[in-house]
């Protein structure tokens, strides 16, 4: 399916692609100035809480007597009603309540928003994703545009929604297509239509394509269950995230791994236990990553595990996240030989969760780019927090699966372009590339603030990234750089934020980490600026 115009907004899945298919320039930026920065950057943190604290939070906010002041506080009509989807809490007792938005108790797809408040429970601002009224004449559709049920296994019934994401809210009809896509991965094609009209409205993907001897990060410890005889992968302490081998099926939740010595795998693919080994370290790795650096516990916070599926079809030149089953899955490459089940593969999968559970940012134009961006930042993040001598941490995804066959990396973030197809700067057509490829705003932008422009190396890794205007930008490192694009996306992106918006979110995040004069937010200005995103 190739994308459509711009208007349209349509984004499909590459096949080989899916997770595969003038500004300030900032001088050395380290700490904030004297007395502000640490500060600011202790309390504006995410506080870590445990998943029952965070479950609490939760029940709090969705209580009937918090969402009526919120909504009251918000203006909205008698028809709105708001239903809590997130809450986060920093360091300093500051909330940021997430929420999603029904009329007439139809949901209302781009109503989401965030309500920000001080430690006292004040209200101080809010991020929508429209500043549109939600409003429409009739919740009444006409029959004759009703659209007709799709039949593919895996489809969903039409559902009457309100369409806010674009402009003045529509009644309208959201359709779910299930099947499988040409690529081999299952299908969940999300189509609005217009319930007065039939006209199609807007489209997008639901699937984001995305101790043992392992195929790519050497010998590592594994969680897992059981006792001498018949052990399992299931990793109890890091919320049963379990690993199971669906057999070159295509659905299914797959038969769980067991063991009789808990030694799992050679190393090499022909053993099916090594692909196993590669993605629940992967796993195990990310939730240790987000635990460990932003305070949350699992992909929604809850606490809760996810599965990943290894040996999907034959020769599937792919990994994917799905929602529905808040669980990722792998192919096994070409000729079988090169499983998607890399470390930063699996940190890119499980990330996908972590922004559906959070922003939500929708999987087409640039809100799409920044999504796959998103996981391509985390998993980066999670290559340096896991610092495995096997795996050393680079600013490349998926270098080790070999997915070109040639030795080079799916994607480049110092250079994007460099695959080919990938964009270093924004324009105004980046909302009609692919998403795979307009993620390159994001990522160059990323590495530019994290290490900077020009002649780089990192880890043995060289690299040369160059900027739009040819400004010379010096990076804040990646431990910052991560935070903040954490903060903006679980407290600032909503399900509608493209480049520019990401921009004033993450100028945002970092000033309220490190102040508002500081060289971090500098930093951030000038690096945005250096991938053609202005304010």
């Amino acid at each position: 399916m190739r994308p459509l115009t711009k208007k349209q907004r349509i984004s499909a899945l590459a096949a080989t692609a899916a997770l595969v298919a003038a500004g300030v320039t900032a001088g050395t930026a380290g700490a904030a100035p004297s007395g502000s920065a640490d500060a600011k950057a202790n309390g504006a943190l995410p506080a870590k809480l445990s998943a029952s604290q965070h479950t609490s939070l939760v029940k709090k906010a969705d209580t009937k007597a918090a969402k009526a002041a919120d909504a009251k506080a918000l203006g909205l009509g008698a028809k709105e009603a708001l239903h809590v989807k997130d809450v986060i809490k920093n360091k300093d007792g500051a909330t940021h309540t997430r929420y999603e938005r029904t009329y007439d108790g139809l949901p209302v797809l781009g109503g989401d928003l965030v309500v920000h408040k001080s430690a006292d429970g004040k209200v101080t601002r809010t991020s929508k994703a429209t500043k549109a009224k939600i409003a429409v004449k009739s919740t009444t559709a006409a029959a004759a545009h009703k659209p007709a049920k799709a039949d593919a296994k895996g489809s969903k019934a039409p559902r009457k929604v309100v369409w806010a994401s674009d402009g003045k809210p529509v009644l309208a009809w959201e359709t779910v297509v299930g099947g499988t896509q040409k690529s081999g991965a299952p299908n969940q094609l999300h189509v609005i239509t217009d319930a007065n009209t039939g006209k199609k409205l807007f489209e997008f993907q639901g699937v984001k394509e995305g101790s043992g001897e392992s195929q790519y990060s050497g010998s590592v410890e594994l969680g897992t269950s059981g006792s001498e005889g018949k052990f399992t992968m299931v990793d109890e302490k890091r919320g049963k995230n379990e690993t199971t081998d669906l057999k070159n099926g295509q659905s299914g939740d797959g038969e769980l791994f067991t063991d009789e010595d808990d030694k799992w795998g050679t190393g090499k693919p022909e053993d099916a236990q090594t692909a196993g080994v590669d993605a629940h370290y992967g796993a195990a790795s990310t939730w240790d990553y987000y635990k460990n650096v932003h305070g949350r516990e699992g992909i929604a916070g809850d606490g809760k595990g996810a599965r990943s599926r290894v040996h999907y079809g034959d020769s599937y030149v792919n990994a994917f996240w799905e929602d529905g089953c808040f669980c990722m899955t792998y192919g096994d490459g070409e000729g079988n030989k090169k499983p998607l089940t890399s470390l930063d593969v699996a940190a890119h999968e499980m990330s996908h969760g972590v922004t559906s559970t959070t922003a939500n940012l929708e999987y087409a134009g640039e809100s799409g780019g920044l999504n796959e961006a998103t996981s391509d930042i985390f998993a980066a993040a999670v290559e340096f927090n896991a610092n495995n001598k096997e795996d050393v941490p680079d600013y490349m995804v998926g270098e080790k699966i070999d997915i070109n066959g040639d030795g080079t990396p799916l994607r480049y973030m110092d250079e994007p372009s460099k695959d080919g197809q990938s964009l270093d700067y924004w324009d105004t057509n980046a909302g009609d590339v692919d998403v795979h490829y307009s993620s390159g705003i994001a990522n160059h932008f990323f590495f530019l603030l994290s290490v900077g422009s020009g002649e780089r190396e990192v880890n043995g890794v060289k690299y040369n990234s160059p900027t739009k205007g040819g400004e010379k930008l010096e990076g804040i490192g990646i431990e910052k750089a991560e935070k903040i694009w954490f903060k903006a996306l679980t407290e600032e992106m909503t399900s509608t934020t493209d480049y520019k918006a990401a921009r004033a979110a993450t100028l945002k995040a970092a000033e309220g980490l490190y102040g508002a004069d500081s060289a971090e937010v500098k930093a951030v200005g000038a690096a945005w600026t250096g991938v053609n995103v202005a304010g």
